[in-house]
């Protein structure tokens, strides 16, 4: 019997531990100097490829379904932050921003691809950064696969004051993809987004 309630309280005190660690708020906070680890949730039917939970208060995943804006609109997110360009959401199936504007939440559309008409900017990074210092509620910045988003995320957590590495290894854990993949001009979107070079980026 003592052991069994030893067990317990371990299991109890894990939980607490857990919760505590995600129940961070990201939102509306002048800097950051940790972050919770990203929590993997299941896409299927909700995102194409990546879905995750940081915090108490953001998301970050690739394009979403209908059912997927419902079910956010439900977990209480106020705003979406979309960063695919306009031909790619010709590709889409529904009309994004109407069925966000339906449902009674922000759409701020951010569109990157790295190009010359939608080139990867601090000015971007700079966007993002009063969506998240002014949003009423809880945020999801969403791309295709969540590649974008994790640069445009991993780059908002060093302006913040996360550490580098701290803050690469997070964005790794979504789908930072940097050892793999890279702008057209040789350096990584986080780097683009910040204006700098970033240390042991695509170096992992």
């Amino acid at each position: 019997m003592l052991k069994r309630y030893s067990i317990a309280i371990a299991f109890v005190a894990t939980l607490l531990a857990t919760g505590t660690a995600e129940s961070q708020k990201l939102v509306r906070q002048e800097s950051i100097k940790s972050v919770p680890s990203p929590v993997l949730l299941e896409p299927t039917g909700m995102f194409q490829d990546k879905y995750a939970r940081v915090g108490d208060d953001f998301f970050i995943a690739g394009q979403p379904t209908e059912k997927a804006l419902r079910e956010m609109k439900a977990q209480g997110v106020t705003t979406i932050v979309n960063l695919r360009s306009p031909s790619e959401m010709e590709r889409v199936g529904f009309d994004e921003a109407k069925l966000i504007a339906d449902l009674g939440m922000k759409y701020v559309y951010l569109p990157v691809r790295g190009d010359a008409q939608f080139p990867y900017t601090p000015e971007t990074l700079a966007k993002f950064t009063e969506v998240m210092r002014s949003a009423e509620g809880k945020v999801l910045l969403h791309c295709t696969v969540a590649w974008r988003a994790s640069h445009l995320w991993g780059a908002y957590l060093i302006q913040q004051g996360v550490p580098v590495a701290d803050a690469l290894t997070h964005a790794r854990a979504i789908n930072l993809m940097d050892a793999h993949r890279m702008d057209a001009s040789g350096r990584q979107p986080i780097e683009l987004f910040l204006g700098r070079s970033v240390p042991g980026v695509g170096k992992p």
